[in-house]
C-alpha cells in the first residue's frame, strides 16, 4: 500500500477537510479505521511530500485545520505527519488560523491522597478527557511548566524501597497527540524546587537535592535542542520556593533560604538578556497559590486567605485585593487562568461553595463573581494550555 493511498483513506474517512471544519457531527473513528492508518508508517518515505501534489506550506496549513479531536488519529498515519504535530510551527501555523482553544489541566488528588490523576476542563468546566497516566513512578515535589503548548512535569522525588530518591527526568504531555514523551533529563536532581516558562524557555532553580541538601543550581531547558543547559546560580540555595516569567525576567521567591530565619521575603531576578541575577526585598512568604495573569503575578499568602496580592513588574509594587469570603476563614485556595480572569478553585468542600472568579479587567466593584467551573477532586496544580 503506498503512502498515498493510505493518507488518501484518511482523508476520506474524514469526508475532506472542509467537511470536518464545518459539519456539525463529524464522523468518528472506528478502530479499523485507526488501525489501517497505524500500518502505513512504514511507507512513509515513499513520497517526500507532507500532501502529494500540495507544496508543503498549504499542506501545513489544511493539516492544521484538522479539529483537535482528531489530531491523535491523524498523527498515526505517517510519520511525517506526526513529525509535523510535535512542532512548534503546527502552534503556529494554528494560532493563525484562529483555532486555538484554552483548556485548563487540572491535577486532582484523591480524598486519601494517595492517588493523582490529569483532567482536561474546558472553558464550561466541562470534563472533557483524562490523560493517560504520567510516567515514572508516583512522585512529589516536582514541577509544572507550560511550553509550546506542551504540559512539562519535571523532576521530583519517589519513595523507592523505603528510600526517597530525587529524580532529573523530564515529561512532556503532547495534546495533539494525546501522549506523554520522555525528553532530555535536567543536569541536576532535584525536588521541592522553582521553575517557570520565559521567552520559550524553562528555568528550574533550587530545591532539595539527592541527598537533601539544599541547592543553588539553576538550569535552564532549550527546546530547540531538547537540552538542560546549567546557568548562573542562585546568591544562596533556596527550597520550597516558586517562579513566575514577567517581562523576559525570572522571578524566584518564598520558600525557605540557608541564609535567612524562617520563610525568606528576599526575591532572586534573573534577566534573560544580560545572563544575572540581582535581588529585591519585598518578595510574599509561604505563599499557598500564584498565577500570572496578563503581565502581573497574583499570589495568595497561608496566613491571610482573605487577600489576594497582585505583584507588577513595571515599579516592583504590590497591591492587595479583597477576596469575598463568607463562612470558613481558612479555605485555602488553587488558581487557574481562563479566559483572561483568575478562577479561585477552593480546597476544601462547603455546601453551596463556588469557585470564585476575578476579572482584573473590570469595572471597579465587579471584579469578583462566583462560577460553576469546579474540579471533580481536590485540585493539586492547575495550567492552562492555548492548542
Amino acid at each position: 500500500m503506498s503512502g498515498f493511498t493510505s493518507k488518501k483513506r484518511f482523508l476520506d474517512t474524514s469526508m475532506s477537510f472542509s467537511t470536518l471544519i464545518t459539519h456539525k457531527n463529524p464522523p468518528v473513528y472506528s478502530k479499523s479505521n485507526l488501525l489501517l492508518a497505524s500500518r502505513v508508517a512504514a511507507d512513509d518515505d515513499i513520497d517526500g511530500s507532507i500532501l502529494p501534489g500540495l507544496p508543503d506550506d498549504v499542506a501545513k496549513y489544511c493539516l492544521a485545520l484538522v479539529p483537535r479531536r482528531y489530531l491523535p488519529a491523524m498523527g498515526a498515519v505517517c510519520k511525517k505527519w506526526r513529525s509535523f504535530l510535535k512542532t512548534k510551527e503546527f502552534i503556529t501555523v494554528r494560532k493563525l488560523a484562529g483555532l486555538l482553544e484554552e483548556w485548563l489541566f487540572v491535577l486532582t488528588m484523591d480524598s486519601g491522597g494517595k492517588e493523582s490523576q490529569w483532567k482536561v476542563l474546558d472553558c464550561l468546566g466541562v470534563k472533557r478527557q483524562l490523560l493517560p497516566p504520567m510516567p515514572g513512578p508516583t512522585k512529589t515535589g516536582f514541577g509544572v511548566a507550560v511550553l509550546n503548548g506542551k504540559l512539562l512535569v519535571m523532576a521530583g522525588c519517589s519513595v523507592i524501597n523505603g528510600t526517597r530518591t530525587a529524580s532529573a527526568d523530564v515529561y512532556a504531555y503532547d495534546c495533539y497527540l494525546n501522549s506523554w514523551s520522555k525528553l532530555s533529563s535536567m543536569n541536576v536532581a532535584r525536588y521541592d524546587f522553582a521553575c517557570a516558562e520565559v521567552d520559550d524557555r524553562v528555568y528550574a532553580a533550587g530545591g532539595h537535592g539527592t541527598g537533601g541538601e539544599s541547592l543553588s543550581s539553576v538550569e535552564m531547558y532549550d527546546p530547540d535542542t531538547d537540552r538542560w543547559t546549567l546557568i548562573e546560580s542562585l546568591r544562596r540555595p533556596r527550597w520550597g520556593c516558586f517562579a513566575c516569567g514577567l517581562e523576559g525576567k525570572l522571578y524566584v521567591m518564598g520558600g525557605r533560604s540557608t541564609f535567612t530565619i524562617g520563610n525568606s521575603r528576599f526575591v532572586d531576578v534573573y534577566s534573560t538578556e544580560k545572563h544575572t541575577w540581582c535581588e529585591m526585598k519585598n518578595g510574599r512568604v509561604m505563599v499557598t497559590a500564584h498565577a500570572v495573569l496578563g503581565k502581573k503575578l497574583f499570589c495568595m499568602e497561608w496566613r491571610n486567605q482573605r487577600k489576594l496580592s497582585i505583584f507588577n513588574p513595571e515599579d516592583s509594587s504590590w497591591k492587595t485585593v479583597s477576596v469575598p469570603l463568607t463562612g470558613n476563614s481558612n479555605i485555602e485556595f488553587r488558581f487557574g487562568i481562563l479566559d483572561g480572569k483568575l478562577l479561585l478553585f477552593s480546597l476544601k468542600e462547603e455546601p453551596g461553595y463556588r469557585t470564585l472568579v476575578y476579572d482584573p479587567n473590570a469595572s471597579p466593584g465587579s471584579e469578583w463573581c462566583a462560577s460553576d467551573i469546579k474540579p471533580s477532586a481536590r485540585c493539586v496544580r492547575c495550567v492552562t494550555i492555548k492548542a
